[in-house]
């Protein structure tokens, strides 16, 4: 069986993390198993769509890898969901309703003060009722007749699901407006684009059950679900309050590294350990529905942090070569050798290089051993060697060991209580510069 996914986002605001989990697994799934990532425009709702939105979607995707197979805006398919439309219609599975928002939601008092669900009575059936609304020139807005039987299917994630359409309102379709509403376009598209898998999050697991029966009705194979347990936050509150401060473009402005995103919402509230993985390649070979809980997944921001750290310490010069910070980028694969184990962001690189070029003011912790230092300063050229062969001179004519010989001189060196490993960075700050720390001098 071909493979082929979608991601439909709306073009109604930032993608946030939860967005980008669904596109992500849907790619990673599609792509390991050499099948098709398509994406979809879910633009139908004209009064909150933007272009600036659009845009942004495409340019999220791209930042974090996810090239898609093929992509339309479902603005541009609307003869396809009339026609749609239509068949339901000619098969009686649609049907249209008067009742006002206000009337709606009376109805749904009274049911509640009876302690029954809030399930729609389908009033409008009643000839009665049909032939009031219409004498009163009411614009209809349109609802899927459902079976009211049990809808069952396999789910990739949760196992066996069975729902039972009796316990649910007939969806509302199409607006009295006109507009056409999320489900009607999303089968419609499903068929016309040949989706063969459906993944998303836990939250349309019972939308599904309508949504089988539509497929049916419309004479479409009905693909198949995974539905994923949707983030929350650290102590398992919800994220939509905070989903500002964690849209992907909010990210990529903090530095944070597309791979460490990636990898992090790949991983979260699955089997495996959370870590760096430096392709999405990689994370594609070791993607599995059978390693997602079934417990909602906890987006920490602090663990996120920690992790693109991590990513950046395993990750090769020749994978950041072209977005180095320029100065830093002009020291080579030595210096990003010697400073990529004490980074947390890129950008934190060229912080690090006035280690090297300077200016340093030095911290004199220890002037006579400073001073020693200075004098057996070997000679140049200088390697990885020279500072251990350095400090067991100075080591041997001073007497100092461990952190009373290290210290000093890191501080002198560096001005600075921790940092780069100094064999790594004493070639690159060179003797000049070295002696003039030694004594004192900014340099």
């Amino acid at each position: 069986m071909s493979v082929t996914v979608r991601f439909a986002p709306s073009p109604t605001g930032l993608l946030h993390v939860g967005n980008a989990r669904t596109a992500l697994l849907n790619w990673l799934f599609a792509k390991k198993l050499g099948g098709r990532f398509l994406l979809r425009i879910d633009d139908t709702d004209a009064a909150r769509s933007t272009k600036a939105f659009e845009e942004a979607i495409y340019r999220d995707l791209a930042w974090l890898g996810l090239r898609h197979d093929g992509t339309d805006r479902q603005i541009n398919r609307l003869k396809l969901y009339s026609t749609a439309f239509y068949k339901l219609q000619a098969a009686g599975r649609i049907y249209p309703c008067c009742e006002t928002e206000a009337e709606l939601e009376r109805q749904r008092s009274l049911q509640a003060a009876r302690k029954l669900p809030p399930i729609y009575n389908r009033a409008s059936l009643d000839p009665v009722n049909k032939a009031k609304w219409e004498a009163e020139d009411r614009k209809p807005h349109w609802r899927f007749l459902l079976s009211r039987k049990k809808v069952s299917w396999t789910d990739l994630v949760r196992g066996p699901v069975e729902i039972d359409t009796a316990t649910m309102s007939d969806p509302v379709l199409v607006r009295a407006d006109g507009a056409f509403l999320y489900t009607l376009p999303s089968v419609a598209d499903d068929i016309d684009m040949a989706i063969s898998h459906v993944v998303r999050g836990e939250d349309h697991v019972t939308n599904t059950a309508a949504q089988i029966e539509i497929f049916e009705a419309l004479g479409g194979p009905v693909p198949k679900f995974a539905h994923f347990p949707l983030l929350v936050g650290a102590s398992g509150e919800a994220l939509s309050k905070r989903l500002g401060s964690l849209s992907l473009e909010s990210l990529r402005q903090d530095g944070v590294e597309p791979m460490a995103v990636a990898s992090y919402l790949a991983k979260i509230g699955t089997s495996d350990p959370v870590e760096p993985r430096l392709s999405l390649g990689e994370l594609a070979g070791e993607f599995d529905f059978a390693k997602i809980g079934r417990a909602p997944a906890h987006f920490v921001p602090e663990e996120l942090t920690a992790l693109n750290a991590r990513l950046l310490h395993a990750t090769p010069y020749s994978m950041v070569a072209d977005r180095l910070p320029p100065a830093a980028g002009a020291l080579g694969e030595s210096f990003w050798d010697a400073v990529k184990p004490n980074l947390t962001r890129l950008a934190d690189a060229g912080d690090m290089v006035r280690l090297v070029s300077g200016p340093v003011t030095p911290v004199i912790e220890d002037a006579g051993l400073a001073g020693k230092a200075a004098v057996l300063l070997p000679p140049e050229p200088w390697d990885q060697e020279t500072w251990g062969v350095w400090t067991k001179a100075v080591s041997a004519e001073t007497g100092a060991k461990g952190r009373g010989l290290f210290h000093p001189l890191r501080l002198a060196l560096t001005g600075l209580e921790h940092g780069p490993e100094l064999k790594k960075l004493l070639p690159l700050i060179g003797r000049d510069r070295s002696l003039a720390r030694l004594e004192g001098k900014t340099a």
